[in-house]
Formats: C-alpha cells, structure tokens, sequence
C-alpha cells in the first residue's frame, strides 16, 4: 500500500489572495466555494495535487525547503515576463548562456518557486 499526495499546503497571511495569484500562474480556477476573507482557498491543477492554501498568523521568516518547479508551455523567457506581471518577484537567475538553467520566483507572499525550460526551450537546444 502506499500514499497519495492529495494537496500541497501553504502556508499564507492571505488566502484567497495568494490562491488568485497562483490561479493565474496555473490557469486553473480558484474552487468556486472559496471567497474572499476565507481562511483556506484551493485551487485544483487538472493533472496534479491540489494547491491548497492556509491562512496563518506567523509570517514567513526563511527559505521555502520545499517548492514548486514549474515547466512553461511557452518558452521559459515568456513565462518569467508573464509571472513578474502578475506580481512574482526574481529572487535567483540561475539561466545560462547556452539556454539551460532555471529562473527562482517568488510569489507576492515570498514562496519561491522555480521556472523551469519548456519542451519548446528544450527542442530547440536539442536536449
């Protein structure tokens, strides 16, 4: 027998805000039962386990020891411009010249995140 991861937690000072903002990045909506002011908000990725949101009164004093690696379906460069509109924040360029690497985000409550290269980056690199 084994376990299924059924969520992801986050710890957060705004829920519902925090989950709008990962509703964008993922393009997945919020769960309709979620409003504003709510203390837990989830959004549901169609192939994965549920970002699940959780409001908490500490604030968030160190580095994530677990997080999100995300793989565009656009070209990594478009997905890092796309995210920093939405309110991201660039904590580590860790891309390369030759195109391999990863960009570390930080979502507008400081959770970082990475950005990885798409099919696309990595087709045309040849890797």
């Amino acid at each position: 027998m084994v376990s299924v991861v059924q969520n992801v937690a986050i710890d957060c000072a705004d829920a519902y805000a925090l989950a709008r903002f990962w509703s964008e990045v993922t393009g997945r909506p919020l769960d309709p039962e979620c409003r504003p002011g709510d203390e837990e908000t989830w959004v549901e990725l169609a192939d994965g386990p549920t970002l699940y949101f959780n409001q908490v009164p500490e604030p968030k004093t160190v580095k994530n020891r677990l997080h999100l690696c995300l793989r565009p379906e656009t070209t990594r460069e478009a997905e890092v411009t796309r995210l920093l509109a939405l309110g991201a924040t660039l904590v580590a360029d860790r891309r390369k010249p030759d195109g391999t690497g990863w960009a570390v985000l930080a979502d507008p409550e400081g959770n970082e995140f990475c950005v990885l290269r798409s099919a696309s980056d990595r087709a045309a690199a040849g890797s």
